[in-house]
């Protein structure tokens, strides 16, 4: 049984950049490209998804 991420977000470009987002209790910086076949990404520190606008009901 898959398990949901913990936090989504739509994009509107293929690149995105994620810090965890907790200032000093996030993570590093990464750049994540989402790739064209599946329209979503997930960060490899935090598992936040990031979700491209065309991909929106499509990610699982």
């Amino acid at each position: 049984m898959p398990i949901d991420p913990p936090e989504t977000e739509v994009v509107r470009t293929r690149r995105v950049a994620c810090d965890g987002g907790e200032g000093a209790l996030g993570h590093p910086r990464v750049w994540l490209s989402i790739p064209l076949d599946r329209g979503w990404i997930d960060c490899p520190y935090c598992d936040k998804r990031f979700i491209h606008e065309d991909a929106v009901g499509k990610a699982a």
